[in-house]
């Protein structure tokens, strides 16, 4: 029959006990797994714009999170925010951001692991035992400076997700410029090519009449400018508009073919000073990049805080099991100790020390440029609302005379040339009305970037507050 040996029966016993522990220790491991990257275009396409579902509470401000998507009926303005916020491609590495600050504060906030040493010596001499030395030790300064980190880790993440808040507030003031661009593009196309046929129309009625020896060339040369600007002024806009298509599309994830239709009244709501005092008045707690650079300044502290703490000696201690080649068992201890002599940490203090200045410094710069940015809309809003009503109140008049030319022409009572002569003048009003309301309706969502919902949107009296991040 086999002898078993006791060392053998003894390693046996050690390496059956070791499988649980192997096993405990490699369940809380995490395991990798291959996500290869896609290779074809991935941008939502017509059909699968249809099948978008966006949850309204997960949007950044108050009156989209109140407001229904359905692009069944086409999207109004603030449809088209909300689905910026849900599908615009920098939002999403911006929250890829966002859980790469979260997995770094929970990092921060795990104890460090006890750290174990094993040693064997085994003598030369015949008689002598085998030496063994185990040791298990941790790092105390890594406990101690524990409450610094996380909280600076917290702090940063608070930054982050903020930083993310403000950097909707910008998507969604993108897309509602787009869309107001669109929008106004759409109605004053259609009056450019009109006023281009007018001078195409004008300009081949005089050729006609210098082929027969009844024009002089100084006149059609004048014609035929006329004809080469208005043809010019509308290629530039039909350019003008495929731009800002493409941006549009851009900005919403959208594949280059998906046309969008915009639906939506161009009537622009007037904007009160009390509403912009009002917001003014907590503009620091409602701007989320002036408080993302509060969560920064924190965070900061923190840092600067923990800088101060790493002064004092770096310190690990630990217990220790022995056995000499003599066969004697020993039990203590183990202290490492560093000495401040040389660095005492001066230099990463001073480092945090002026990097919380320059964070203080520039949270005021960008306080106070957010009022200089306010003041600005402020004045340029009170310059175009007087420009638009200058503007709308000479139309009924310019419109009035086309109407009289176009029945004088009617009845052979009018040339050629002043019938378009005064066409063109009410197209040209017509166009100067709705470029001044674009330039009036981006103006205000440019206030509204600024002071969020606070400021009204253009297209609606409805007034909201905005304080917190949706989750």
């Amino acid at each position: 029959m086999p002898v078993f040996k006791p060392a053998a029966a003894a390693a046996s016993t050690r390496l059956r006990a070791l499988v649980p522990l192997c096993a405990l220790l490699l369940g809380g491991c995490a395991w990798y797994h291959r996500e290869p990257l896609a290779p074809q275009d991935t941008s939502t396409s017509a059909r699968s714009l249809e099948r978008i579902r966006i949850d309204p509470s997960s949007m950044p401000l108050p009156e989209l999170a109140a407001h229904r998507f359905d692009p069944s009926d086409g999207l109004d303005i603030d449809e088209v925010a909300m689905l910026a916020v849900a599908n615009n491609p920098d939002l999403k590495l911006a929250r890829d951001d966002l859980g790469i600050a979260r997995a770094q504060a929970y990092s921060a906030g795990l104890l460090p692991d006890p750290q174990l040493s094993v040693s064997s010596d085994y003598p030369g001499a015949a008689g002598a035992t085998r030496a063994f030395n185990y040791g298990l030790s941790i790092d105390v300064m890594a406990i101690v400076l524990r409450s610094a980190n996380k909280q600076s880790a917290d702090a940063t993440v608070a930054k982050t997700d903020l930083g993310l808040l403000w950097q909707e507030w910008q998507i969604v003031a993108q897309a509602r410029q787009l869309f107001i661009k669109s929008r106004f593009q759409q109605d004053t196309l259609p009056l450019l090519q009109q006023q281009r046929d007018l001078a195409r129309t004008r300009y081949e009625r005089m050729a006609e009449a210098r082929r027969d020896g009844n024009l002089t060339d100084d006149t059609l040369t004048a014609a035929l400018t006329a004809y080469s600007d208005a043809r010019k002024q509308y290629t530039d806009a039909e350019r003008t508009a495929e731009q800002t298509h493409h941006d549009l599309n851009a900005l919403l994830g959208l594949a280059p073919e998906v046309q969008l239709p915009l639906t939506g009244s161009d009537a622009i709501e007037p904007l009160s000073d009390t509403t912009l005092d009002a917001a003014l008045v907590h503009l620091a707690q409602r701007r989320p990049d002036l408080i993302a650079l509060q969560a920064g300044y924190e965070a900061q502290e923190q840092k600067y805080r923990a800088a101060i703490l790493s002064q004092f000696p770096s310190l690990s201690v630990g217990f220790v099991r022995a056995r000499d080649t003599s066969n004697i068992y020993t039990s203590g201890f183990q202290i490492n100790l560093s000495l401040p002599i040389f660095n005492r940490n001066q230099g990463n203090v001073a480092i945090e020390k002026a990097t919380r200045q320059r964070l203080r410094d520039e949270y005021q710069t960008r306080l106070n440029q957010a009022y200089a940015d306010v003041a600005h809309l402020r004045a340029d809003n009170a310059i175009l609302t007087r420009q638009l009503q200058q503007t709308e109140a000479a139309l009924p008049e310019v419109e009035l005379a086309a109407q009289h030319a176009s029945a004088a022409y009617a009845d052979h009572n009018l040339a050629l040339g002043a019938y378009t002569d005064a066409q063109s003048a009410a197209l040209t009003k017509r166009i100067d009305v709705a470029t001044v309301r674009e330039s009036l309706a981006e103006q205000r969502v440019g206030l509204q970037a600024l002071l969020g919902s606070a400021i009204p949107d253009a297209f609606s009296s409805a007034q909201t507050d905005t304080d917190t991040h949706a989750k």
